[in-house]
């Protein structure tokens, strides 16, 4: 009897471990981000908090600075099979439908990560966002938000009127649209041409990243004016997976990478809140310029933020289904009013205020 209850112990333990090894998994998975940043060090961490919470379960192979292909490839690698996930960016997606820009950077929209984060957890946002994500066969999981960007510049940048005429390094997309708009005359260019063009005077300043990002690159070494707190533009780098993948994970598996996941997309917004606020103390001292827009200011690139979101939401239905719940929620949270929300004519009258949170 004892033989044969041992026998069946070890038959138990053997289709136990079976089952267990049956659910392990290794995920491919490509961010844009350098070992050394800051996010990069987050994300190793949150490979850390998936293996560990996992009990070995699921391994992450991550490949940092896109080294598999290239940054604005990532998204289709994963489609394709070549990665399982990526941790880039929706806005690097607007070629393949322009409703990517409303996931990626609604750019002159909400003041701080949270309120972002806010419209995507309980604006309906990660639902809305996720059937154009399917419509691609991928899942989208999460984003991850470091906060407002900063303009950096040779010349002062008061308010709106300084944008006249002003030239500076520009990423593609939107952004272009609701400068020109402004006056601005925006140039596209690499980031590894930025620091290049500022000291030969081919621009008057950059729309690089946050403001502490921007210290990393040496930006102040040559210009001495900046915005602080960022108004313009705060990106959301997002996780997403090939949907097949995604699917065939376990529900605890899936849980554990979405709870974890979040907790590095709060990680990432404190960190660079901090960061941020060290970096403006620090520039202070050195006698660079920070420029913290007034209401009315930030009324004024609103507004013409608010041109450029029209004229995207009209380019597809799914950019217009974004659209509008972006807006419904930023009326709601008073930055727009309830006639822009509805599609009225931008109004003057703005909510947003002029102590955005440091990001």
């Amino acid at each position: 009897m004892t033989t044969t209850k041992m026998l069946l112990g070890a038959a138990a333990g053997a289709l136990i471990a079976g089952t267990a090894s049956a659910q392990e998994v290794t995920l491919r998975i490509q961010t844009h981000y350098a070992t050394e940043t800051p996010s990069g060090q987050l994300i190793a961490q949150w490979v850390e908090d998936v293996q560990t919470m996992s009990g070995g379960d699921i391994a992450i192979e991550m490949f940092y600075s896109s080294a598999v292909v290239g940054t604005t490839e990532t998204f289709d690698a994963a489609i394709n099979g070549i990665l399982d996930c990526d941790a880039t960016g929706g806005a690097y997606q607007t070629g393949k439908n322009p409703a990517f820009q409303f996931v990626g950077d609604i750019m002159g929209g909400y003041d701080t990560p949270w309120q972002q984060y806010s419209w995507l957890y309980y604006g309906g946002g990660l639902e809305a966002a996720q059937e154009l994500y399917n419509a691609n066969g991928m899942q989208l999981i999460g984003w991850s938000i470091y906060g407002q960007e900063s303009l950096s510049s040779a010349t002062p940048l008061e308010g709106p009127e300084d944008l006249q005429g002003w030239k500076f390094r520009s990423p593609p997309g939107m952004e272009t649209e609701i400068f020109e708009e402004l006056g601005s005359s925006p140039i596209v260019m690499d980031f590894t041409e930025i620091f290049t063009a500022l000291e030969t005077g081919i621009i008057d300043g950059t729309d690089a990243s946050g403001l502490a990002n921007n210290v990393g690159l040496g930006l102040y070494d040559v210009v001495k004016h900046a915005t602080f707190p960022g108004f313009h533009s705060m990106p959301s780098d997002h996780l997403a997976c090939n949907q097949q993948v995604w699917e065939g994970l376990t529900d605890q598996q899936r849980r554990i990478i979405e709870v974890a996941w979040q907790k590095l997309s709060f990680q990432i917004a404190l960190t660079f809140e901090k960061a941020n606020a060290e970096a403006a103390a620090m520039l202070q001292e050195q006698g660079v310029t920070l420029y913290d827009w007034s209401d009315e200011g930030r009324a004024t690139f609103r507004e013409a933020a608010q041109v450029a979101w029209e004229d995207w939401g009209s380019r597809s239905p799914e950019a217009a289904a974004l659209l509008e719940s972006h807006k419904a929620y930023l009326s709601d949270l008073g930055l727009i009013s309830s006639d822009d929300s509805s599609g009225g004519e931008s109004s003057a009258e703005d909510g947003s205020s002029g102590e955005s949170t440091a990001n």
